[in-house]
């Protein structure tokens, strides 16, 4: 099975037990205490989410995968005008695709191997917790960020498992073997995630968590809403996506393979609209502009009004130490525009509010 997922090209395959969370009181008071923010699907299903056997009636076996996308491509956008920064994970083609055909690959030779067996595919789109299983299979421990990490390859990783009825032998029971590795955590007394992250949403005590609703990944990606001007001016130039605490992490510094293949995987090599876009030319998009640029991307579901939103932080962010006075025009201009949508026109007011500048007419 293991030589099968490998020829699929996964960086990382293991296997771990079907059985419910370990840490299932933490995730119900995480959820409790709204850390979830708007990401209401976390909260739907949640009893299934901390138990693969309710996912899957007689669930044995988890096979998790990771597919390894590229560190070391420089944030820095092309081009002279204002940019807005975007996560590694979507540089290139959109994961959820990516992996879900391979991991339907594997799910299908393995159903005509195993007759009678049932297997059901996961990639963010089922209630699962892809990342417990995953440390249980050897692919690493979760770090403070709550990110997994592998010691040798980082943690620049993306998840899948396949949920089976099928009973295999876990990676445990067969002694972690490379590239597998036991979930032993190596992060000690280092506090590098928790001392950069700009907003301050890693836990310091208690169970390792982030609280979503100050994580900007959640805010730029997730949350659909206005976002608390008090953490704009953190969000700097951030417009999709977060890789902050995972940049300043030791195990994502100079790693070598550990198998005779390249841990990276060619879907991931980036693309438009890696990695950054003119702040000026997304508060111009009509709904088409959207679709054609993230057309293939896992950044395709965030909506116009929250694109248009996330340029504008960033704008504001840029006009606070930059003068330009298109930018600025632009952002008066939106700011009362009947035809934007109520969450842009806000966020403009907000933005300038932020600045000193006025809105009307006499503006400067």
């Amino acid at each position: 099975m293991l030589a099968l997922a490998y020829g699929l090209g996964f960086g990382l395959v293991g296997i771990a037990l079907a059985k419910p969370s370990g840490h299932g009181e933490e995730v119900r008071r995480w959820i409790a205490e709204g850390r979830h923010g708007e990401m209401g699907y976390l909260e739907n299903h949640l009893e299934t989410r901390l138990d693969p056997g309710k996912l899957l009636a007689g669930a044995r076996s988890v096979i998790c995968v990771a597919d390894f996308y590229p560190a070391d491509t420089p944030h820095e956008p092309r081009g002279p005008v204002p940019h807005g920064r975007i996560a590694r994970y979507a540089y290139g083609d959109d994961y959820h695709k990516t992996m879900k055909k391979r991991l339907h690959e594997l799910a299908d030779t393995l159903a005509l191997e195993h007759p009678g067996e049932r297997f059901r595919s996961t990639v963010d789109t089922a209630p699962i917790l892809e990342r417990e299983h995953a440390a249980m299979a050897g692919l690493g421990w979760i770090g403070k960020h709550t990110l997994l990490i592998h010691p040798q390859l980082g943690s620049y990783m993306l998840l899948g498992t396949v949920v089976t009825t099928l009973k295999l032998t876990t990676t445990q029971n067969a002694g972690y073997p490379a590239p597998a590795v036991p979930p032993t955590d190596h992060c000690g007394t280092c506090t590098r995630c928790i001392d950069a992250c700009p907003t301050n949403c890693i836990s310091t005590a208690g169970p390792r968590s982030v609280d979503a609703t100050r994580c900007i990944s959640y805010l730029t990606l997730e949350h659909r809403s206005e976002i608390d001007p008090e953490l704009q001016p953190l969000i700097g130039d951030w417009i999709a996506g977060c890789d902050v605490c995972q940049e300043v992490c030791p195990h994502n510094r100079g790693q070598e393979p550990v198998r005779d293949i390249p841990p990276t995987h060619a879907a991931y090599t980036p693309r438009t609209p890696a990695p950054g876009l003119g702040l000026m030319e997304i508060l111009d998009w009509s709904e088409n502009d959207r679709r054609a640029v993230f057309k293939g991307s896992a950044l395709k579901r965030i909506k116009l009004g929250m694109m248009k939103r996330n340029a504008l932080i960033a704008a504001g962010n840029y006009l606070a130490v930059n003068e330009d006075h298109e930018m600025r025009r632009r952002v008066i201009q939106i700011a009362a525009d009947e035809v934007e949508p109520e969450l842009v026109r806000v966020t403009a007011k907000q933005v300038l509010d932020r600045l000193g500048h006025g809105t009307g007419p006499d503006a400067p």
